[in-house]
């Protein structure tokens, strides 16, 4: 589609669009007096036109029009949500400034908007007076108060070992305890989780109170001392995340064991490891997870994992209708254990802020896992994060389609219950329209997704006819966003924002995110989050002064509350310190994201700068993928694995460079996307999906040997950018392309 400024469009283009000649008419006359007004602000028109012409039964290419003509010279970054003054104060941090803003930055202080930025400075460089104003908020209470904020090392051995100083040194608490208590935010009849079943779509949704969810918690976790297990033994969950596993999460935190996170689409090698790596001594699951029509396995793969014992929970509160191994036990019999203790609160077991609570796993690039531990720190970094950037209230209702083997997960569920709102749950796929109609019932507020599932709602139109006007914003991460797509998500709901959210499992939250404070620009992040100050680095490895436009890999100030500083199979100075440049006296913190800070002082992602990479929200390296991809078939020499971002934005693609052992005899590379596809969902997760097979003569190589997949990622970008009329299935290439002695 041509764009056209908004001042030449017609009545004639408008009906071209499928709109009648009446509405067509309408929306002109009132697209011309919306001009009148605001004739010299892109910004303005924008905002009145997304206000008042805007709504989600008008054709996408309407709204297409109207952003992309409103803007077509304004230039990189446009806006496409604008806060107002009587929004802002409304807000967590607006209320907050409102009332101390003066207090915290003096005379620089002028209203929520303009000083914002100041705001988020001063939580960098006042760490003490901003996490105790935050923890205050969110009425996190301790057994045992800590000593201060944080406590900064200055001797050689404590900087390695805290490169990010020690925080809230002496505090005793137990995180979901706070989830749990009463106070300012809750009472015991207060919503606590809303969620629907798949299939029961048009049955009401139901509610679980704050006095049902401790006394479901406190049950599980009497039952859970029977095992016998030691204090701080390991647990698993490898379920899909409904209301039983919430119950089971809080029950293991506030007995004093730890989760080990294992997402319920690993394949039994994927479960295997993570059971071994964290030495779980049990693990919960589900017989089976049913998704429409179809009835996925889950406790044979746990099984198939040689799993230590497994407390197995019917699907959709059923009785089990198969048969356990002899170590095993049904949730049934596993909660009958202490039916005697019904009604009796349990004393939740408090730690140090530093005991572990939960293990959860991010993929590193030696081809295991990284176990990165949370304490009860990370909990309240995650909370924070949701009460200054997603706005989250006491009141709000939080969705975000999600799994507790992802960080994500977890942060729903201190994200709502620490700041008092009620986390919605739907025990299905998020893809169809029963989710959509999921949202509406529940009256959602604050919608994370990831654009994948952005993408499926927009092709099959599934929201359509839904009303989704209680949502306030969107929040976005785990992969890439597309603009487009987005422009289409927030005309779902009358324009509200996406909160851009980019950060990682090691981390607790995000580094990097918008705010209800700022102007949000599609698929871009208008600032660093709370607490955090980013720096992109030079091709010398040295950062790029602050707040300049440039592109390069991401690296972190070290001083963040809730971030790891230890690993269980890894050296944690090496993975994210070693080698890394010093700052103001400090040494920063590795994270391997490519970023690019614009013009207009927003950030972009463009992708892993290191060997992981991001497929469908979940980080992989491209070891694991290569280690199975070798073996597929006896005609391959090696392989590499590169995440490749398409034209326009949006996730990575997978693409397999393949060597050969004969390269003049090459085989169907059709046939063996097929095996690699096969193998890789088997072996690793049924969600991978090889979008490219690409032959080449040879890797790309260090002189120490290492292949050289950043190279290999530019040239493919480049190699998809030229040859799309040559693009079938997405990305596939018809034909291999010529082969340069190095790659391509």
């Amino acid at each position: 589609m041509a764009i056209k400024s908004l001042d030449c469009v017609t009545v004639e283009d408008i009906t071209g669009l499928g709109i009648s000649s009446d509405a067509a008419k309408k929306l002109h006359g009132d697209l011309t007096e919306i001009l009148r007004e605001n004739a010299n602000s892109a910004a303005d028109t924008w905002k009145k036109i997304s206000k008042r012409i805007l709504n989600p039964n008008l054709p996408f290419a309407f709204h297409q029009m109207m952003y992309y003509g409103c803007f077509k010279d304004f230039g990189s970054d446009p806006p496409a949500w604008i806060p107002d003054q009587e929004t802002a104060i409304l807000t967590n941090v607006g209320r907050f400034l409102e009332k101390r803003g003066k207090e915290f930055l003096g005379s620089k202080y002028k209203d929520p908007i303009t000083s914002f930025l100041d705001f988020q400075e001063f939580s960098v460089s006042n760490p003490e007076v901003y996490w105790k104003m935050v923890l205050d908020e969110m009425n996190i209470s301790f057994s045992v108060p800590p000593s201060c904020i944080l406590y900064e090392h200055t001797s050689e051995g404590g900087h390695l070992s805290y490169p990010g100083g020690q925080w809230l040194p002496g505090a005793i608490l137990n995180c979901a305890e706070n989830c749990l208590n009463l106070n300012g935010k809750r009472s015991l009849n207060d919503t606590m989780i809303i969620w629907r079943d798949e299939g029961d779509d048009n049955l009401p949704v139901k509610h679980m109170m704050l006095k049902q969810l401790r006394s479901e918690v406190w049950l599980v976790a009497y039952a859970l001392d029977t095992l016998g297990l030691a204090k701080g033994s390991a647990i698993a969950i490898d379920m899909p995340m409904n209301v039983t596993a919430v119950v089971i999460y809080l029950a293991i935190v506030l007995a004093g064991y730890i989760v080990v996170s294992i997402a319920d689409s690993f394949a039994p090698l994927e479960i295997s490891t993570r059971l071994k790596i964290s030495n779980a001594k049990a693990i919960f699951t589900q017989d089976v997870i049913i998704r429409g029509d179809k009835i996925l396995p889950l406790y044979s793969r746990v099984v198939d994992a040689q799993a230590p014992l497994a407390i197995v929970v019917p699907s959709r509160g059923s009785s089990l209708k198969m048969e356990l191994r002899g170590c095993d036990m049904s949730w049934h019999a596993f909660l009958e254990r202490v039916e005697h203790f019904k009604k009796d609160e349990f004393a939740a077991v408090q730690q140090p802020v530093d005991a572990f609570t939960n293990i959860l796993f991010s993929s590193g690039t030696t081809g295991e896992p990284k176990a990165i531990p949370w304490t009860h720190a990370t909990p309240l970094k995650a909370a924070a994060d949701a009460w200054c950037h997603m706005d989250i209230q006491k009141g709000d209702v939080v969705a975000w389609p999600t799994n507790l083997g992802w960080m994500m997960g977890p942060w729903l569920v201190y994200a709502s219950l620490l700041n008092g709102a009620s986390m919605a749950l739907y025990n299905g796929s998020p893809l169809g329209s029963g989710f959509a109609k999921f949202v509406q019932d529940a009256k959602v507020t604050m919608l994370g997704v990831v654009p994948s599932i952005v993408r499926a709602w927009k092709n099959t139109n599934c929201t359509a006819g839904f009303d989704w006007s209680s949502i306030r914003c969107f929040s976005s991460t785990g992969e890439a966003s597309n603009v487009d797509e987005y422009l289409w998500l927030m005309g779902r709901a009358h324009y509200k924002p996406v909160i851009e959210y980019c950060g990682g499992t090691e981390i607790g939250g995000g580094f990097v995110s918008g705010s209800l404070l700022q102007a949000q620009s599609l698929a871009a992040f208008s600032t660093p989050a709370m607490g955090c100050t980013l720096f992109i680095l030079c091709s010398d490895g040295n950062p790029i002064l602050q707040n300049t436009p440039g592109i390069g890999e991401l690296a972190l100030a070290p001083i963040m509350l809730g971030a790891s500083n230890t690993l269980l199979n890894a050296n944690h100075y090496d993975v994210y310190f070693r080698g890394m440049p010093m700052w103001n006296g400090k040494v920063l913190r590795r994270h391997g994201d490519e970023f690019e800070c614009t013009s207009k002082g927003y950030y972009r992602a463009h992708g892993r700068a290191d060997d992981t990479m991001n497929l469908g929200g979940i980080k992989v390296s491209s070891i694991e993928i290569e280690r199975i991809c070798n073996g597929v078939d006896d005609t391959i020499l090696e392989t590499a694995a590169i995440g490749v971002p398409p034209v326009g934005g949006g996730p990575e693609k997978l693409a397999i460079a393949v060597v050969f052992k004969d390269s003049n005899s090459l085989p169907d590379v059709d046939q063996l996307k097929m095996k690699f596809n096969s193998s890789l969902q088997k072996k690793l997760n049924p969600l991978f999906r090889v979008s490219a097979v690409v032959p080449v003569s040879s890797l790309p190589r260090t002189a120490s040997n290492k292949v050289m997949r950043r190279v290999l990622r530019q040239q493919f970008s480049q190699l998809y950018q030229a040859s799309t009329s040559r693009i079938a299935s997405g990305f596939l290439l018809q034909s291999p392309p010529q082969r340069p002695s190095t790659s391509l």
